[in-house]
């Protein structure tokens, strides 16, 4: 309230606060959220349209669907909890779950069933929840990006899938015939990639970028993560692939637990793919020190 009194906010308040200022975030339709939240998938289609050619029309459609059930979920436990904290409803066993979490600004495990992994607090899960429909707005508004944000997509594979079948039906060869081959940037691209995609969004963990020699080096002291320049993830024959020497496999993980159930498509939850980066070590250097690379951080 106002007034310059001691009394701190009751968790009623901090509660409404949070949640109020959350709804706003999330408009039903606004100048910026032309198509609404949720995303009104049918008028995006017909914008970008199903092409044989373009496989990152279904990606941007099927992604809109699976973050405007996470859209659903959030608003709807925001505003039933404005409603429980005012008194209009009964408070739920699952609403004062909800009200717990936040209050300690934990991630409520409400949303967590409905959202990609990440082990974000609730400030920056909402923020990067977001960054993430921001993504896909301007994606919608300026057509596909030059360099796309991997760590935004909530289901990685079908965006992998969609630029290995974009380069299969171009080269007319058999997707299966395919895999990755990774060139890493130094410069950060104003078009898109010729063949594949130019992605960024990734951090080193356990290692750092030497960017004068372009390789994966130590790590500095004190220094956890580092910011992984560009790749570009670049659809190859698979016979005419080779590791070159000091090549490192490293995994990629959507968040630091490292571990990820199986989900019903039979992709791990967490695990991604492996991305092969040019260093001057061993690779049972980096193997020891356990390096991987992660689409986004626990803060």
């Amino acid at each position: 309230g106002s007034g310059g009194g001691g009394g701190g906010q009751t968790n009623e308040e901090i509660l409404e606060a949070l949640a109020t200022g959350m709804l706003e975030r999330l408009p039903i339709k606004s100048e910026k959220y032309m198509f609404g939240l949720p995303f009104r998938v049918d008028e995006v289609s017909e914008k970008y349209p199903t092409d044989y050619n373009e496989s990152m029309n279904t990606v941007l459609t099927q992604e809109l669907l699976r973050f405007n059930r996470v859209i659903d979920v959030l608003r709807n436990t925001l505003q039933q909890l404005v409603k429980a904290v005012k008194g209009l409803i009964v408070m739920s066993g699952d609403l004062e779950a909800l009200a717990a979490s936040m209050v300690t600004g934990a991630t409520p495990a409400l949303w967590m069933k409905a959202s990609y992994p990440s082990l974000k607090p609730l400030s920056s899960y909402f923020d990067d929840f977001i960054k993430r429909i921001d993504f896909l707005q301007q994606w919608i508004d300026e057509g596909p990006p030059p360099v796309f944000w991997l760590s935004g997509f909530f289901f990685t594979q079908s965006f992998l899938t969609g630029t290995l079948q974009n380069y299969a039906r171009k080269h007319k060869v058999a997707i299966d015939t395919l895999k990755w081959d990774f060139m890493v940037r130094l410069d950060t691209p104003s078009t898109k990639a010729d063949d594949g995609c130019f992605v960024n969004g990734l951090f080193i963990d356990g290692a750092a970028w030497d960017h004068r020699k372009n390789v994966l080096t130590e790590q500095k002291p004190k220094v956890l993560f580092e910011v992984m320049p560009i790749i570009q993830l670049l659809p190859i024959l698979t016979t005419d692939f080779k590791l070159k020497k000091g090549d490192y496999e490293s995994p990629l993980y959507k968040t630091s637990a490292r571990r990820g159930t199986l989900s019903t498509t039979g992709h791990s939850t967490n695990f991604v793919m492996n991305m092969i980066i040019p260093t001057e070590r061993e690779e049972r250097h980096w193997v020891k020190r356990g390096v991987a690379l992660l689409t986004q951080l626990d803060d």
